[in-house]
């Protein structure tokens, strides 16, 4: 399978812009073959009347349950991916379509993440429930016959327990990637040499003003510097063909 058929979807959050962005650059310049990356705007799902349930107090993020909508907005065909906007790509992604396998309905990381601190990012509720995190990383076979489950209306009427548990899914259909594709900052223990392929942010990064100190934080800021500079070129680029046009 090569990388044009598999669509990223990420989260986005209205108060997490700048994370999805480094998000984005840092999958974008790494992978192999060009990949088509899609943010998961609540604003833009509402408006194209896919996505209206009522805001959920509880809710860490604006994506908390678009991310379900993924089988549907990919018209039910072929494989597609989702992950958070926190997330830090140090690895070509597309290495992950080498572990697709058609025998699944989704292949996630099978974390047993079970937080001990109250709150994360800025200020929301640490929630722990069983399988938490497991749907921060997704690889969908949106074509499966058991994604037909995920209607629209499922997405937008069922529980966050019912949805992030994967309860419309049979256990067999689950499959499971290794850790290292979604390594959790403050939970995941460290690989012995070098970095993982994926740093997930789940407890804040520091685009927060409280989660300046973690692991993997100057890797981040550094992405962050590096997406500035190819932004301040590519703007200086811009400026210079439309004077020599």
């Amino acid at each position: 399978m090569t990388a044009p058929n598999v669509p990223v979807y990420v989260g986005w959050d209205s108060r997490e812009e700048e994370a999805y962005q480094v998000c984005r650059f840092s999958l974008t310049r790494r992978t192999s073959s060009p990949v088509r990356v899609i943010g998961l705007r609540q604003p833009s799902l509402r408006e194209r009347k896919v996505y209206w349930r009522d805001e959920d107090p509880r809710a860490s993020t604006e994506f908390c349950y678009t991310r379900f909508l993924v089988p549907a907005l990919a018209d039910y065909k072929g494989w597609a991916m989702f992950c958070d906007c926190d997330f830090l790509w140090l690895a070509d992604v597309t290495k992950l379509w080498d572990l697709i396998d058609d025998r699944y309905a989704i292949m996630c990381v099978k974390h047993d993440h079970r937080p001990t601190e109250h709150t994360k990012m800025d200020g929301c509720e640490q929630s722990v429930y069983p399988r938490k995190n497991w749907s921060s990383l997704m690889l969908l076979n949106c074509a499966h016959p058991a994604m037909r489950t995920l209607t629209t209306d499922v997405v937008n009427q069922e529980s966050g327990a019912f949805l992030h548990r994967f309860q419309w899914l049979p256990d067999e259909l689950i499959g499971e990637l290794p850790e290292t594709w979604n390594w959790l900052e403050g939970w995941s223990m460290k690989p012995g040499q070098g970095a993982p392929e994926v740093v997930h942010f789940t407890r804040g990064g520091p685009w927060f003003e409280n989660w300046q100190n973690v692991d993997y934080g100057e890797l981040w800021l550094k992405e962050r510097d590096a997406m500035e500079r190819a932004r301040a070129l590519g703007r200086r680029i811009g400026r210079w063909a439309n004077q020599a046009a």
